[in-house]
């Protein structure tokens, strides 16, 4: 890969991160006016619309047919069962314990990505996963006020996690056969009409909420999902699905710092410390190293194989 990609590659990444860590703010407001199905109907529905216009704008034509199983996978798990699995989940558990449970879905991933997609086990991937766990651990300790956890709100995180850490490695071989902006657009659209029996509620609850949970949904539809899933779907196409998702490790961090500046939620010591080893994990995860199998050249993305990708 050459250099100029590198760079590339890392801002994708890095907005994919900011994206999602920006979102746990915006959905703890949200989730004061919108219920989990409601919400999540919102955020896929305005991503999917978004999405979708762009790619009819961009000509890219349909996915290709050994395409649509991922993206049916990853429609029907990670934009639909997992972000109202997430969302209720967060209801009935507190922040810290949602956290803890969620992050088992980086290990996940190197694990099914080890086995299923032959990426092997590289030592210092999973020493940075053990690092980078224990962090959010000391973050997720922090952040608990109350030791008794609802056990359905576990089991929610926990389906959160699995759905998660399935979705990404059935992405990985899924985006040699479509860009990411299909993956995402599509993926978006079949989550919103198994949500479209939400529509009512939400339209009800919206028009009792005030005018910023509107702007919640549009704000997480646009960004944490159009956004953020379109960069990570890039970013995706270069390196194993191992390391990205240990690189998602960082969303705590970032999301101890918007909450402190935007929600007045002043860390703890202990919260920081946590934040701190969470990235030295992430860095230890991404550091080279001659141990493990490096990801292969990833095929030419769709947009450079079909004449019509470009507009």
């Amino acid at each position: 890969m050459s250099e100029r990609f590198n760079t590339r590659a890392a801002l994708a990444v890095g907005v994919t991160v900011f994206c999602w860590a920006s979102a746990f703010v915006s959905i703890r407001d949200a989730g004061r006016h919108l219920d989990p199905g409601p919400l999540t109907l919102g955020r896929a529905g305005v991503a999917a619309v978004v999405l979708l216009a762009v790619w009819a704008i961009r000509r890219e034509g349909l996915p290709g047919r050994r395409a649509w199983p991922g993206i049916a996978t990853a429609g029907v798990l990670w934009f639909g069962v997992y972000m109202v699995a997430l969302n209720w989940g967060e209801q009935l558990v507190d922040a810290g314990t949602a956290a803890l449970i969620v992050n088992i879905g980086p290990i996940l991933i190197a694990l099914l990505g080890g086995w299923i997609l032959k990426e092997g086990f590289p030592p210092r991937l999973f020493l940075g996963i053990t690092v980078a766990f224990a962090g959010v651990a000391v973050v997720s300790l922090s952040m608990s006020r109350d030791s008794a956890a609802s056990v359905l709100g576990v089991l929610l995180c926990l389906v959160s996690a699995i759905t998660y850490a399935i979705s990404v490695v059935v992405q990985k071989p899924t985006l040699q056969h479509c860009s990411s902006l299909q993956f995402t657009a599509f993926g978006n659209a079949i989550a919103a009409v198994l949500c479209l029996p939400f529509a009512p509620q939400l339209f009800a609850q919206l028009g009792d909420a005030p005018v910023s949970a509107t702007l919640h949904v549009l704000y997480l539809g646009l960004f944490p999902t159009a956004l953020a899933f379109l960069t990570w779907g890039y970013a995706l196409r270069y390196t194993t699905a191992g390391k990205m998702g240990a690189t998602t490790y960082v969303v705590p961090a970032i999301v101890v710092v918007l909450s402190w500046a935007m929600l007045g939620e002043i860390p703890t010591w202990l919260t920081l410390a946590g934040g701190a080893l969470a990235l030295v994990g992430v860095a230890i995860s991404r550091s080279g190293g001659r141990a493990g199998k490096k990801a292969a050249p990833p095929a030419a993305p769709a947009e450079e194989v079909a004449p019509t990708a470009k507009s």
